[in-house]
């Protein structure tokens, strides 16, 4: 089983470097790596050219189209049986590749995803934001769980598509805002085989401080109405939930001055709903600065999340506008 492994890159050369290190760790050592520049000003050609002697790595600088085409032009490049893309803020245990042959062996599947976690070496803001977008208490437990809520859906960080997949496709059709959940769905629409593989856990960095991360979760909660565009019937209960938390929050404001009785009960919930944030983190994480900071990427996960779908929802569906 040979593998190819697509990673698209932006103006990110030093994380790509960190990712690259990792592979060359790897135990199962039949695969390729393709990294696609997509359009950077900053590109990683000459930190690619000092692994070629380690990876069997191929470097393809293109015009900018965004990453989900950029990984189309992998697929079409690549020459494994199976496609694995990850995100260039990725880090990969050494015996990733092997847990996923194993894993295809003894259930053969037509797509892939796997969990992703918190690194020892990240800082304690990167582990709090970790924490909020893998705990059950702010996603759903719809992310990297096996027992969650939601069809399973691969994200792009880590996930693997069979060549069947890419050649039946055609792989990504957007190229942002929401384009590897529309491809999943599509792939489950056509009747492939879609599964999660539990220990295929990669460590992702995602932002390094709290403004980056809302702007990215504002973003994420656009990209799910962009996804109902698509397909309507996949927007789901689990999804307004941030929506409501932050209306939610909103309302607590007004009542606590407005009808202090009634807002001291939303003050309650609130004090509860922290309280249960704070101490499982704390027994994921073992560290108080880390589940002290979760409270806040949490609140800033569900509200920043929760403007961008009510924002994306107004304009593009209530009102219509394209």
């Amino acid at each position: 089983m040979f593998f190819s492994i697509i990673i698209p890159l932006y103006n990110r050369p030093q994380e790509i470097k960190e990712l690259l290190q990792t592979l060359t760790a790897q135990t199962y050592t039949q695969f390729e790596v393709l990294v696609i520049e997509d359009g950077s000003v900053n590109d990683a050609k000459n930190v690619v050219a000092t692994f070629a002697n380690r990876l069997d790595i191929r470097y393809f600088a293109k015009p900018n189209e965004g990453q989900g085409f950029a990984r189309n032009y992998g697929f079409g490049k690549a020459k494994g049986d199976y496609f694995i893309v990850f995100d260039s803020d990725c880090l990969i245990p050494e015996n990733y590749l092997e847990t996923v042959r194993n894993y295809l062996y003894e259930h053969p599947l037509d797509a892939f995803g796997g969990p992703d976690g918190a690194h020892t070496s990240f800082t304690a803001v990167q582990k709090a934001i970790s924490y909020s977008m893998t705990s059950p208490f702010t996603t759903g437990g719809i992310r990297g769980n096996k027992k969650g809520i939601g069809q399973f859906h691969p994200r792009s960080f880590n996930m693997g598509i069979s060549r069947e997949v890419w050649e039946k496709t055609g792989g990504y059709i957007i190229t942002r805002l929401g384009e590897d959940i529309e491809f999943s769905i599509r792939i489950h629409k056509m009747g492939f085989k879609i599964g999660l593989i539990p220990k295929a856990i990669v460590y992702h960095k995602r932002r390094t401080n709290f403004i980056s991360f809302y702007k990215q979760l504002h973003f994420f909660g656009r990209a799910r109405i962009n996804i109902y565009k698509f397909f309507p019937g996949e927007l789901k209960l689990v999804h307004f939930f941030p929506a409501v938390f932050t209306l939610g929050v909103f309302m607590t404001i007004i009542l606590n001055f407005a009808y202090p009785p009634l807002g001291k009960l939303f003050d309650i919930f609130f004090a509860v709903y922290i309280l249960l944030i704070f101490f499982h983190s704390l027994i994921q994480n073992k560290s108080v600065k880390v589940a002290l900071l979760s409270i806040i990427a949490s609140v800033i996960q569900l509200t920043a999340y929760g403007l961008g779908f009510m924002q994306d929802m107004w304009k593009r569906v209530i009102i219509n506008k394209k």
